[in-house]
């Protein structure tokens, strides 16, 4: 019997870095965007250059087993040199390869990850097999004794087998926990009306719960400065509003600026875990696979899960790779030991 089960992407990842590209930043009336920059027809220098495996179904199967979970995945990989890669790592990283499918017809998945001086990073994605999972790849039968399913961000018509994740979990009382990503968003909440509502928890970033809601985020002014405030007032709304949709804990990330939950009673605050930042990538496969797990290990204890995936996303963001710096519960607890003066706000 499986503990946890990951659905989701599998890719090999390719970090570049370069002390050469310039950051643009715009501002509107009403947005503000940033562009990560390089001279049109020139050659640049890379300072930096790693690969490694990745993928959301990938990187939390990985962590998963690193907290000492009974671990299998859910993932489509081509048969070609990186899929085969791909499938032999696994068992060595404590994770099942058993329900691993194998596309003949299409290539493993990659990414190109762009890496800032300032640690922030563009991808650059090819989506491959991983776009193309379907219901027949599911095997239902190995994972019907799992104690959770988590469904990481899937790709183009691999979003179509939600319904079925869905349904499979409630007639077998299987905990679900959900992040569902841009791609699957954007069509809509309709579109995840069902594994909404069955989903234990449900993790999002900022970007993400406003293009859901529809709702926006204003930023500080003269007038109005909501960053004094223990939540932004939009904040709180953007989260009671996907609440309202789902049966489960909601947790909001936003980078730097730490993450907020909500339960249907009390908001949880959590800033953000010291770190010197390498990459932001994997951050939140870390964050979020560590925040099921430890819900999972102390009862469901919201406050100490956003302790400990805050402690995980913190040390994965040190290294190149999204896999390189996972942690024991054991390792999280002496860096919390560590900081004293890191709380979670309860209100």
């Amino acid at each position: 019997m499986f503990d946890i089960v990951t659905i989701g992407s599998a890719t090999r990842d390719t970090f570049i870095e370069s002390n050469k590209a310039s950051i643009l930043s715009v501002s509107a009336v009403d947005r503000h965007a940033e562009y990560l920059c390089f001279p049109y027809g020139s050659k640049v220098d890379l300072d930096n250059f790693y690969r490694d495996d990745g993928g959301g179904g990938l990187n939390t199967a990985v962590n998963f087993a690193k907290l000492g979970f009974k671990t299998t995945t859910v993932v489509k990989v081509g048969s070609d040199e990186v899929g085969t890669a791909i499938l032999k790592d696994l068992p060595e990283k404590g994770v099942d390869s058993s329900n691993v499918v194998v596309d003949k017809e299409r290539a493993t998945g990659f990414s190109i990850i762009l890496v800032s001086f300032q640690g922030d990073r563009t991808v650059l994605a090819h989506r491959g097999a991983n776009a193309h999972i379907q219901e027949a790849d599911i095997n239902l039968k190995n994972i019907k004794a799992a104690k959770w399913l988590y469904v990481a961000p899937l790709a183009g018509d691999s979003n179509k087998v939600l319904n079925k994740i869905a349904t499979f979990a409630e007639k077998n009382n299987v905990k679900l926990a959900l992040n569902a990503g841009t791609t699957g968003i954007l069509k809509g909440e309709k579109y995840f009306s069902h594994i909404l509502k069955t989903a234990e928890i449900f993790v999002l970033n900022k970007e993400e719960a406003m293009l859901l809601t529809k709702l926006p985020v204003r930023p500080d002014t003269k007038k109005e400065a909501f960053s004094t405030m223990p939540i932004h007032p939009d904040i709180a709304t953007i989260i009671k509003r996907i609440k309202s949709i789902t049966s489960g804990v909601v947790v909001l990330t936003d980078g730097k600026n730490g993450c907020w939950a909500y339960d249907g009673t009390k908001f949880y605050i959590a800033p953000m875990f010291p770190a010197k930042v390498k990459t932001t990538l994997g951050a939140g496969d870390a964050f979020t696979s560590t925040f099921v797990g430890a819900m999972e290990k102390f009862g469901d204890d919201i406050e100490k899960s956003l302790k400990y995936a805050s402690v995980s996303a913190a040390s994965v963001v040190e290294y190149y790779g999204a896999q390189e710096g996972f942690l024991t519960f054991e390792q999280i607890e002496k860096r919390l030991v560590g900081h004293p003066d890191y709380k979670i706000t309860v209100f």
